[in-house]
This record gives structure tokens, sequence and C-alpha cells, in this order.
């Protein structure tokens, strides 16, 4: 079976409402340098990360750590907001998207989802991924059969550990929850 340990990103320096690709804040880099202390001490696997700052920024540690490089993968990026809504309303959406289920959102959300999940599935080595809430979610509810879009309230740098096994998805071990601040 192969282990694939999803990272969500550390803290960001600005909300998703004032900022389209922010980098960590100082609470955030710390956080990362935590989840590179607790990960290093395992054998060195292959790093990706969302192409967002804030997940590059959170997998440097890590990879200077065991000296690997980082593969930027689109597939493992941030939920899109829908076209035409302003960076100031997409708090709001994202909001009212969490509280449903992937099949309210329609065949773009859908595919997005789907997108995150076959590309997971299809990995054929051991990996942590370094990626966002929402698309750790889509992972975890796909494990579980569940589509909602929020089955856990994943913190910044928490780990999920997901099993693959013949391009099935198995939740081993789900990251650590937290009040999360959608900002």
């Amino acid at each position: 079976m192969i282990r694939v340990q999803m990272v969500r990103h550390g803290r960001a320096e600005a909300g998703w409402d004032t900022a389209l690709d922010p980098g960590l804040d100082e609470l955030g880099r710390r956080q990362a340098d935590q989840v590179a202390s607790t990960l290093g001490d395992g054998p060195a696997v292959q790093l990706v990360s969302s192409p967002l700052l804030r997940c590059r920024q959170s997998a440097a540690p890590l990879a200077r750590r065991w000296e690997v490089p980082v593969a930027i993968e689109r597939a493992v990026a941030e939920i899109p907001s829908p076209a035409g809504v302003a960076i100031g309303d997409r708090v709001g959406w994202l909001r009212r998207a969490m509280a449903g289920c992937w099949a309210d959102l329609g065949d773009s959300y859908v595919s997005y989802r789907d997108a995150v999940v076959r590309w997971v599935a299809e990995l054929a080595a051991d990996t942590v991924v370094f990626s966002h809430f929402v698309a750790i979610n889509a992972v975890i509810g796909v494990a579980i059969g569940d589509d909602r879009l929020v089955i856990r309230s994943l913190d910044n740098c928490s780990v999920t550990t997901i099993g693959v096994e013949s391009g099935r998805l198995h939740l081993l071990a789900a990251g650590h929850e937290a009040d999360t601040l959608i900002r």
C-alpha cells in the first residue's frame, strides 16, 4: 500500500478575501518547521506541493531537511472561486460552499474534486503532499464515501495519511483539527 501524507499548509499572512497568493506569516513558518521536524525523522520520500506560495513555503523546510526537490502539482491546488466573484466576496462564497456537498456546487467543482482524487489515487510511491483545506477534505470524503465539502476542520500543518491500494483510497489517519479561520 502506498502512503500519502497530505499536509495542510501553514497559516497564511493574508486572508482568502484580500490576497490571491499569500505566503506564510510567522506562525505559519514555525508550523512548517514543526511539521518538517515531525516528518523529517522518517525516510525521505517524494515531496509535492500545490503551486500556491503558502504550500511551497510550508514544504521548503522538509525539502531542505531531506535534501530533495519539491515537485509542483496543479491538481492539489486550492479550490477555485467562481468566475465573477470579487476577491472581497470569496470568503462568503467559500463559507456557503463548505456548508454543503460537492454535488450542490455543480459539475465544474465535482471535476475539481475528481481531479484531486484521481491524482492521489494514481501515485505509485509514498509521497508527502502540501495542499489545502478543501483539497484534502475532498480526498478524505472519497476515501470514506462522504460527499460533503468539509469532513474535518483540518488545522494548519496537520497531517492526514491516506493509503492507496489498487487505485482505491483509504483514510489511515486524519489530521488534527482546529477552529479553522477562513480569512
